[in-house]
């Protein structure tokens, strides 16, 4: 099987072939972002986690201090299920679950989404971790990963994609999360992490595992 950073760079190529204006636009708006220090505000290993309550696809509250109670916990934050990006990492860590789970950790993936709208007619309806819903990403502003997303990028979903962020959101539709990672411990601490303000590019599922393992 491919790694997800194949995958990832596959889809990049065939953007740059497809859409080569779009991608070049992207790739200035990540150095810009880049050049700010998009996400050096996201916490970092040796920092304690903020403790939240977010509803599932089901409105059920879903809280990391309870999920700490039973082992570590991988949380991932995602843009949604609208984004291809993200539906290849989903797919890659749902290949890897097993792995994670025999490892004692819990997988939380974490979007804007309202929870109808989290788990739609996509291949994230048919994995097996759990989903959870931060309306207005505050939990993701929280933990420093919240971005204000260029006009340029609002305009390419507005316009090319047909995309409403703020129904699919419920609210703010400028602001998204940075894909990152976090690995948090039982004592609440970031053991791990992973934050790149490059939507395209994510953590590798091998990564989270061996940090798994470091844990032990």
């Amino acid at each position: 099987m491919k790694t997800l950073k194949e995958q990832t760079d596959a889809k990049i190529a065939a953007g740059r072939k497809a859409k080569p204006y779009f991608m070049k636009g992207v790739d200035e708006v990540i150095e810009k972002a880049k050049a700010f220090e998009q996400g050096a505000d996201a916490l970092k290993i040796g920092d304690k986690a903020l403790d939240f309550e977010l509803p599932n696809p089901l409105g059920q509250l879903i809280s990391l201090s309870n999920l700490l109670k039973t082992g570590p916990v991988v949380l991932t934050f995602y843009r949604g299920s609208w984004c291809p990006y993200c539906n290849l990492q989903l797919r890659a860590l749902q290949a890897k679950l097993e792995d994670i789970k025999k490892l004692g950790a819990t997988l939380i993936a974490i979007s804007p989404e309202v929870p109808d709208e989290s788990m739609t007619d996509n291949d994230i309806n048919t994995m097996e971790f759990t989903v959870l819903s931060d309306q207005d990403a505050k939990v993701a502003s929280q933990y420093g990963v919240a971005w204000e997303v260029p006009e340029f990028l609002l305009d390419h979903m507005r316009i090319d994609r047909q995309l409403d962020l703020k129904k699919i959101n419920n609210g703010n539709a400028s602001v998204l999360p940075i894909p990152a990672t976090f690995i948090i411990g039982t004592d609440g601490v970031v053991k791990w992490n992973y934050v790149n303000v490059d939507y395209r590019t994510r953590s590798e599922p091998d990564a989270i595992i061996e940090a798994l393992k470091n844990l032990r």
